[in-house]
């Protein structure tokens, strides 16, 4: 044996050591930090988290080797109960002393185990509890990595709104989890004016039976969208059924939310073949090699630990799970924990394993540290709000053949989007619906096994143009006629559907309800009747508690009157055609125009000369007689005969209008009402008359009249009866009533009442149905279709005759008398030229006194000399030519004080005169 040599001896046993030295040095750095799971190995779900769990602690470490604490995940099978959950829970608690767990994979089950992190200050991190009742505030030490339900709901509200569904119904389970989601979806879908009128709760392990009994009550509904929210498993069982009994043909609606869009590749090829046409919504995944890899990785370890076992695909699930294991491993390694567990026993005489439960002291570091922890994961990026992962991005899908095809994405920012790029679009994909129908359908239906639709027709004693039941007392059936049973009729054939409907008479015995139309109305709000068809009037109260369509008559309320002929036989109707103010205008009018003329003509018009007494009568006289076409005085001035023309224009235009509204108020027919307005109804308190059980009543009320002179009655003849013994005789003043029914008294007693005053708008008659009737605004739209055609023409004169309006009804309002308003622009021009005239005649009489002047100064000096003694060589020139020289330049008044005799001969020494001829 050969020997080993003592210093190759030494070498060996010292590489050895540092070997042994080495690797118990980096197992002490290395601390293994306790983590629980609780899975559920009953199903592929639960097998392919736990799958996905180790390939995320081996993808993490290999990724990370230099960490120094290891996660040591400790599985429990928490199957599908809740007790398990939490005895599985507690075993980790109690036992292992973990530090955190994942999972489990209920939101009820979560609901039980967040109990116990809040006790034990263990966070519990699940990647598939999404129920919103598992609220931070309640549970601060749980955790949710995936995203709540409720983040969904706007996207599915997007959807109805968008192919116009007025009427959805909610098909959840009955657990935390289905009925979590259900008072945001309600919330959001009345915000839309969408809805609710049933919710179907299934329970989670109902039988075939029982879905099936739900199912056909949902199928005698009218309502055909229906909104999916539960467990997958139990998702495949109701759409199986559903697919039996003919629920998932054409018509149909079903919308499915992520819990079970987001498994639709895994649910197995018989559900999918039962699901045809469904639209479902789910948060939105990029694909990425990322995920392609642990796709792949995925699968072969499931084949290898389930080799006799058909495995699902991947889901959605198993990146969160991915993400999950990630995040607590970076939380742990940068939380230092101590190397010995650091627990505080709880105080107490409870001796049950919940009471014996001790507290991790190191439990709210862990907490916060996940809290902050932020990183790009495979399904996304990880971030934690309000204890759980966000999402605004949604996928709308559609089940096509053995999967499904995108039909575009929702984001809460920009609403639909057809690329993943987010940008703004309205336009889905085309949807393939079921039954392969790609006609988008109205969402709701009357069920061929049915009842037919109830309406409600008042049974009245007059005014039965508009709706007239009789009874064949032989027979016993009932005939409904009138003007809004045909409008009814002929909108409900216009409709692109069938719809079956009965016509149920209100009646107390065999004689008229006593009912108001307010109370009919709040039958179809207590669900008596389905709808209500009469001569009932759009008012806001009744809207409140239901469904009006749009009008299909003239809105308003108004009163009518009794009209008598008033032309006047008065003495002074004469002056009646122009009012005091324009009587008043045209006396000014005179007065002035003499003053213009005179004070224009006075100075050089000897006819305009005189007393003073004189130049005033011409002032007062001289419009007149100019008027009449006789002037007595000759005017020169054209400043004046200007005046003049522009007066008689004037004149000729205001005798015109008074020749023919004087002619008109004594030739032609004057139908005036006795009352022209409410005011003098109040002021006079007379008797006023409205239709019997209508809202008028309360409307006049509103305005202040008295109650007890409110009389009601029934029919237009007793209209007419009353209106025609007046408020004194045992009748009223007038009639307050809508117009549609006073058209009608007008028509049959023509020239004797007239509709005047204010109209009080109101929304005219409409049909009613019970609130969010998906019928509302198909039959309005088919109340245009009827009002703008040749039917409505049609049915009007088949109840109200041909529409020949009384010709009279045009007088029957008062003339309007001339006033000085209707003719300020003449009088206005007319002052302005003549305010002109003043003016230029003015600006000529200064210019003429100022150079009058001038000359009168050089005159004066002027030396008068006789004739001897002028020189010789100066000119001469008589004092005839010099007095007219003078006077030409109006300086004759100087002149006379002179008195010079013209027969003299005089000679003048002009001093600097500008006038040669002037020199003698």
């Amino acid at each position: 044996m050969k020997k080993i040599p003592c210093t190759n001896l030494y070498q060996y046993l010292s590489l050895c050591f540092i070997i042994l030295t080495s690797q118990v040095v980096l197992i002490k750095a290395q601390r293994t930090i306790d983590v629980g799971a609780l899975l559920d190995f009953t199903s592929p779900r639960g097998r392919a988290g736990q799958a996905a769990i180790s390939i995320a602690l081996e993808d993490f470490y290999a990724l990370n080797a230099n960490y120094s604490t290891r996660l040591a995940v400790h599985v429990r099978d928490c199957k599908q109960d809740d007790i398990s959950a939490a005895s599985a829970a507690i075993d980790l608690l109690k036992n292992i002393r973990v530090q955190a767990i994942i999972g489990p994979r209920t939101s009820t089950q979560a609901k039980f185990v967040s109990d116990l992190g809040n006790q034990t200050h263990i966070p519990i991190i699940s990647y598939s509890a999404t129920s919103p009742t598992l609220s931070s505030d309640h549970t601060p030490f749980f955790l949710r990595t995936t995203v709540n339900d409720s983040s969904q709901v706007g996207a599915i509200t997007a959807i109805v709104s968008h192919f116009g569904w007025h009427e959805a119904v909610p098909v959840y389970e009955d657990s935390d989890f289905g009925m979590g989601m259900i008072p945001y979806l309600v919330d959001s879908l009345q915000e839309i004016n969408t809805q609710v009128p049933y919710r179907s709760v299934i329970h989670s392990y109902a039988t075939d039976e029982q879905i099936n009994l739900e199912l056909l009550k949902l199928k005698t509904m009218p309502t055909r969208v229906f909104i999916v929210h539960m467990m997958s498993d139990l998702a495949a069982r109701i759409f199986s059924k559903a697919s039996e009994n003919d629920m998932m043909s054409a018509g149909y609606v079903w919308i499915i939310t992520d819990s079970i869009a987001n498994v639709i590749d895994s649910i197995g090829p018989l559900a999918i073949n039962s699901m045809q046409g469904v639209i479902g919504v789910r948060p939105y995944i990029e694909s990425t090699k990322k995920i392609a890899d642990f796709t792949r990785s995925l699968k072969s370890r499931l084949r290898q630990e389930n080799p006799n076992i058909d495995l699902p695909e991947p889901t959605v699930y198993e990146l969160w799970a991915y993400d999950t294991v990630w995040a607590v491993s970076m939380a742990v390694e940068n939380a230092q924990l101590p190397d010995e567990k650091e627990w505080v026993s709880q105080i107490g005489e409870n001796s049950t394993d919940l009471g014996r439960l001790a507290v991790c002291k190191t439990g709210t570091r862990l907490l916060n540290l996940i809290l902050d922890t932020a990183f790009d994961g495979i399904a996304g990026k990880f971030h934690l709000v309000d204890r759980q992962l966000q999402s605004s991005n949604f996928e709308i899908v559609n089940v096509i053949g053995k999967s499904y095809q995108q039909l575009g994405f929702w984001t809460t920012q920009v609403g639909f989007a057809s690329t993943p790029t987010f940008t703004a679009s309205s336009v889905l994909k085309p949807v393939i619906w079921p039954g392969h129908s790609t006609a988008t359908p109205k969402g709701w239906q009357i069920p061929t096994a049915g009842k037919k639709l109830r309406v409600g027709v008042p049974l009245k004693d007059g005014f039965q143009q508009f709706v007239k039941i009789e009874r064949n007392k032989v027979t016993n059936q009932t005939t409904v006629t009138g003007y809004c049973i045909d409008m009814f009729d002929a909108v409900m054939q216009s409709l692109p559907y069938y719809v079956p409907y009965e016509y149920v008479a209100l009646e107390d015995g065999d004689g008229p309800s006593n009912l108001t139309y307010t109370q009919m109305v709040e039958g179809v709000y207590l669900k008596k009747y389905d709808a209500f068809v009469g001569d009932t009037t759009i008012i806001a109260n009744r809207s409140l508690f239901v469904d009006f369509t749009l009008p299909y008559t003239d809105t308003g309320v108004q009163m009518v009157v009794p009209i008598r002929d008033k032309r006047s036989t008065s003495m002074w109707i004469f002056l009646k055609p122009l009012e005091d103010d324009l009587w008043l205008a045209i006396i000014l009018l005179f007065a002035y125009t003499g003053f213009v003329v005179w004070l224009i003509e006075h100075r050089s018009n000897v006819e305009f000369g005189g007393t003073r007494k004189q130049q005033l009568l011409n002032i007062s006289f001289f419009s007149f007689f100019t008027f009449l076409g006789i002037p007595k005085e000759r005017v020169l001035n054209n400043l004046s005969k200007f005046a003049v023309i522009n007066w008689m224009l004037v004149a000729w235009l205001l005798e015109k209008n008074y020749s023919a509204s004087l002619t008109s108020m004594m030739t032609v027919q004057r139908l005036q009402p006795t009352v022209s307005d409410i005011n003098e109804l109040l002021k006079s308190g007379e008797f006023i008359g409205y239709q019997h059980q209508s809202f008028v009543e309360d409307l006049l009320k509103s305005l202040n009249f008295d109650e007890n002179k409110l009389r009601s009655y029934s029919s237009s003849d007793q209209y007419a009866e009353a209106l025609s013994k007046g408020s004194t005789n045992g009748g009223v003043a007038a009639i307050f009533d809508e117009i549609p029914f006073l058209n009608l008294l007008i028509t049959e007693h023509c020239n004797q009442y007239a509709m005047v005053g204010r109209i009080y708008k109101t929304g005219g008659f409409g049909f009613v149905f019970q609130k969010g009737s998906p019928l509302v605004p198909d039959v309005s739209r088919a109340i245009l279709n009827v009002t703008e055609g040749d039917k409505i023409v049609e049915i009007n004169r088949a109840w109200f005759g041909d529409d020949v309006s009384c010709s009279t009804q045009e007088n029957t309002f008062n003339y309007d008398r001339l006033s000085f308003h209707s003719f300020r622009g003449v009088f206005l021009i007319t002052a302005v030229l003549w305010g002109l005239a003043l003016f230029i005649s003015v600006v000529l009489f200064l210019l003429k006194k100022i150079s009058a002047e001038n000359i009168s100064t050089k005159v004066r000096n002027v030396e008068v000399l006789p004739f001897s003694e002028h020189k010789e060589g100066d000119q001469v020139a008589s004092s005839t030519e010099v007095i007219n020289y003078a006077h030409e330049d109006d300086v004759g008044e100087n002149w006379g004080t002179n008195k010079i005799n013209v027969s003299q001969k005089v000679a003048f020494q002009a001093e600097e005169l500008s006038y040669p001829e002037a020199s003698c």
